[in-house]
């Protein structure tokens, strides 16, 4: 009779993402895992097959935790140049928080893990196609109520816009100061006007 697993995965989960936002995918060990979530690696194996499948099993929490909620935020709004608004503040609050200035799982694993992984570059690339659409959605929304200028290219805007967020962790990273980030944001949001 198989034995049924006595932990909580998701718990595992979180604590490994946490890991590997701190040391990066090469930075971090099986032994760090498993001191990280209480588990001896045999129960990890048994969960996640190695060390890659709990990496992709944190970055699908990651988009469930950081990048669909700001994909739902863009989609709640009715002005769609408040809402991106909210977004960049939300972000940008996001990196001042950190006090461990963990980081953005997204980046590090763009730089780190997706020129040798195909897989992790798909979970990438659907995770930032996912957020650019919503950008889209409410761009092109915006531009039928005329909130943003209809001149402008909305998939274009939302690639631009995508690409901001990104460059303001990786900035927030090397210095998580909000003014200077909010500065940042600032000029990224007048492309809208």
């Amino acid at each position: 009779m198989a034995r049924h697993r006595e932990f909580d995965v998701d718990a595992a989960v979180v604590a490994a993402m946490d890991v590997f936002r701190l040391n990066g995918y090469e930075g971090t060990s099986m032994r760090d895992l498993a001191d990280a979530t209480g588990l001896g690696s045999g129960s990890l194996y048994a969960a996640f097959g190695n060390k890659e499948g709990i990496y992709m099993a944190a970055l699908d929490l990651y988009r469930a935790r950081y990048a669909a909620p700001l994909a739902d935020m863009l989609r709640a709004g009715h002005d769609a140049r408040e809402v991106i608004r909210e977004v960049f503040v939300s972000v940008v609050d996001d990196i001042v928080t950190d006090g461990q200035r963990k980081a953005c799982l997204i980046v590090a694993a763009a730089m780190e893990r997706a020129h040798l992984d195909k897989r992790v570059a798909e979970r990438l690339r659907s995770t930032t196609q996912a957020l650019e659409l919503a950008l889209f959605d409410t761009l092109a929304e915006g531009q039928l109520r005329g909130h943003i200028p209809a001149d402008r290219d909305a998939r274009d805007l939302a690639a631009f816009l995508v690409t901001s967020m990104q460059g303001l962790r990786v900035m927030g990273a090397i210095n998580p100061d909000r003014a200077t980030l909010m500065r940042s944001a600032e000029v990224a949001l007048r492309c809208l006007i």
